[in-house]
């Protein structure tokens, strides 16, 4: 099953590759350059799942993710960020802010998919298109 996948990534290139394989995989991109307009887009509808940069103008991924975790109507968004910070701290920084998974850039689209795909599998098994076997029923 497809999932609306929000992109918050200022770097054309970035975005335009992750939406390309966002779209490859099934999956419906909405793009936001910056946190203030992706704050305006999770306001009209809410995505199934968030990609994250960290340094954004204006607004950092960081409070973006904060926000969303504050808010009761987007708490249960899964956010994964997508970042060149790649020290420990920064890492702590970002799961500590409510990420769900963190992945360093220059990253593997495939990889990319496979965290995505694990992701909504924990949050909600019927957005992945996995057979979930139970034992001998």
């Amino acid at each position: 099953m497809a999932a609306t996948i929000l992109v918050v990534e200022d770097e054309p290139a970035i975005q335009e590759l992750i939406a390309f394989n966002l779209k490859q995989a099934g999956h419906h991109a909405l793009l936001a350059d910056n946190a203030e307009q992706a704050l305006r887009l999770v306001a009209n509808a809410l995505p199934d799942l968030v990609l994250l940069d960290w340094m954004l103008p204006g607004l950092s991924g960081i409070e973006f993710a904060r926000r969303l975790r504050a808010d009761k109507r987007t708490r249960t968004v899964p956010i994964i960020m997508l970042t060149a910070r790649s020290e420990e701290q920064d890492k702590l920084s970002g799961l500590d802010s409510g990420a769900d998974d963190y992945i360093t850039k220059p990253f593997s689209p495939r990889e990319l998919n496979a965290r995505i795909k694990a992701v909504l599998r924990r949050r909600a098994p019927q957005m992945t298109d996995d057979v979930v076997d139970i034992g001998g029923l």
